[in-house]
């Protein structure tokens, strides 16, 4: 084989020997290099390393690192920017509305029996009365005696103005607000009340020398409805239209009349203590008044008073009922110990029949206010508790009260019951509904007293009933007018699919025009087989006889009549019934008045 390399193989050995000894040579001087280099590094390391310059940043009263500061300063930013975006959010994002829970069935029935007193009104009305078929009516009325007897409501369906019901009715609705002011505000309803009793007591202010001590005589009615001729009850025109004489008829003798305007003024009093001079307007009335009712002397019925044709529609039967219902009002309203001495007096208790007897015993009506009083005493011994000497007294009211409640259960058989379940408390005479109506108020009233005052319940015949019983008993009553009846009707109008559709009432059977319809012309609206042109919302109507049936019919004034006295009666037992709020009656209001009692030596006996 040929040998390239030059010198054979032995040279190509001694070369290959050459360069393994270079190679050797130059990994040792590496090798010495790499130490060399190792121990220069680690020398390096070994030696401590020159401080660091912290960057810090002096805040004033804290120092902090120029890092930590920059941490804090977007930390702060990002929360804004946080808060900010959730604002945005939360203000322009859609989200579900939150709506009032809807009203129930009592509350709204409430609010539409107000409204009848706004179609009631007579005088100059104000812009906010609402009812687009009524205007200024009335406006000579007491000219023909040189007063200024303006203002105040119409009874029912004529265009008389009487004042005993009509006091009564003021009583009753500032009755309801002083217990239930929570609701009607929870309603939406206190203002108009207060309105309503405003525009009744301002006209009762009117009606005698308000302001003086020495009433010597009271305006009772305006309008006739049987003496002169022609009269109210002849013909058949809207108030706005009135052409024919309107009498004005004052007394110079009026214990009961007297003594409910008493009662009017002074409740009306409480309602208004947020308005002080009005409230003390009122007061000082009522103080005026109730001296005039309680003139000694010849004490008699104000209808002694009236023409003999205008006796039978508001005839009283009594004063004693009043002069205690109007005493309690008084004491109430001003804390004068003279008033409970009165109403403690067993004189007047054995006058006003307190001890009881009697088919009508416990009645509650605009005739009769007994157990009216006796419930706002029960209410005294159960808050207050005088004590001696006028406790006794107290007490036996208290015990007639559950008596009398007792008698309103249908299972005592005092009353009778018709089929449909409606208690007739006044047999053979009409207006059903009032009697049923008024008395379900004083029911319902009490039971709520027994409630707020941890009563719970009282016993009849040796078994105990709840407090609750009255209140279910009411609402019978008021499930009945509303059209839990035999006849499936509404008897307050315009609440509910069916409801008299011919209430006898002027205003609301003749139809808005720019001619006035004269006297005899609105026949034919009376006479028509046809609906009101205009629905006199919120009217309760006198309601069917005692087989429950109702005729809807213009000309049946005893079955589509309403009152003012029976719709009164109506908002106090609808609110008492309402759950638009919890809770029972006002507990102190009513006795704001009244300074703390401390036993004393009993005091001199008035005169009943």
């Amino acid at each position: 084989m040929h040998n390239s390399w030059p010198g054979g193989p032995m040279r190509m050995i001694m070369d290959s020997e050459a360069g393994d000894d270079t190679r050797s040579r130059k990994m040792d001087f590496d090798m010495a290099s790499l130490k060399s280099l190792e121990e220069t590094q680690q020398s390096w390391l070994l030696e401590p390393a020159a401080p660091k310059e912290k960057k810090e940043i002096d805040l004033g009263c804290v120092v902090c690192s120029r890092k930590m500061f920059f941490i804090l300063i977007g930390t702060l930013f990002a929360a804004g920017a946080i808060v900010g975006l959730s604002i945005l959010i939360y203000k322009f994002a859609p989200r579900k509305q939150h709506h009032p829970p809807p009203l129930d069935n009592y509350t709204i029935a409430l609010k539409m029996a107000l409204k009848f007193f706004d179609a009631q009104k007579s005088g100059h009305l104000p812009p906010s009365n609402n009812i687009s078929w009524r205007s200024h009516s009335g406006l000579n009325d007491g000219r023909d005696a040189g007063v200024n007897l303006t203002g105040g409501y119409y009874d029912a369906g004529d265009n008389i103005k009487f004042g005993f019901p009509a006091a009564y009715a003021m009583t009753l609705l500032s009755w309801s607000v002083i217990e239930y002011k929570s609701k009607y505000l929870a309603a939406g309803e206190l203002n108009h009340a207060k309105e309503i009793i405003k525009w009744g007591t301002d006209y009762m202010l009117k009606t005698f020398t308000s302001s003086s001590s020495t009433v010597d005589r009271v305006f009772a009615q305006v309008g006739s409805g049987n003496t002169s001729s022609p009269n109210d009850h002849y013909c058949w025109e809207r108030p706005e239209d009135m052409d024919y004489p309107r009498p004005a008829y004052a007394v110079s003798s009026a214990p009961d009349l007297g003594a409910e305007m008493a009662a009017a003024l002074a409740a009306a009093s409480i309602v208004f203590k947020d308005t002080p001079a009005y409230s003390r307007k009122l007061i000082t009335g009522a103080t005026n008044i109730w001296t005039f009712a309680r003139r000694m002397g010849n004490r008699a019925s104000y209808v002694v008073g009236l023409p003999e044709g205008e006796v039978p529609f508001y005839n009283s039967t009594s004063y004693w009922d009043e002069f205690l219902w109007g005493g309690v009002w008084m004491y109430y309203a001003t804390g004068n110990i003279t008033y409970l001495q009165l109403i403690t007096n067993s004189a007047l208790a054995k006058n006003a029949n307190a001890n009881g007897g009697g088919p009508t015993y416990g009645v509650f009506s605009w005739d009769n206010k007994l157990i009216g009083a006796q419930v706002l005493l029960s209410r005294l011994l159960l808050v207050q508790s005088p004590g001696y000497p006028y406790e006794q007294l107290l007490r036996e009211y208290h015990n007639q009260t559950q008596t009398v409640m007792c008698s309103y259960l249908p299972q005592f058989k005092k009353f009778g019951v018709t089929k449909g379940g409606l208690t007739v408390f006044m047999p053979g005479q009409p207006q059903l509904l009032q009697y049923a109506i008024s008395n379900s108020m004083v029911a319902s009233t009490y039971a709520d007293y027994m409630k707020t005052f941890d009563v719970p319940g009282w016993t009849c015949r040796n078994i105990f009933y709840t407090a609750e019983t009255l209140n279910i008993y009411a609402q019978s009553q008021v499930n009945y007018v509303l059209g839990h009846n035999p006849m499936n009707m509404s008897y307050v109008v315009g609440y509910g699919k069916k409801y008299p559709k011919q209430v006898h009432h002027r205003a609301a059977s003749i139809p808005k025009t720019q001619t006035r319809v004269k006297c005899t012309e609105g026949y034919k609206y009376r006479d028509a087989n046809l609906p009101n042109p205009h629905v006199i919302e919120g009217a309760m109507v006198a309601g069917p006889n005692r087989f429950d049936k109702y005729v809807d019919r213009r000309s049946n004034y005893q079955q589509a009549e309403p009152t003012l006295a029976a719709n009164a009666a109506l908002v106090g037992v609808l609110v008492s019934l309402s759950t638009v709020t919890k809770g029972g009656v006002d507990t102190n209001t009513i006795f704001n008045a009244i300074p703390p009692l401390f036993q004393s030596p009993p005091p001199a006996q008035m005169a009943p």
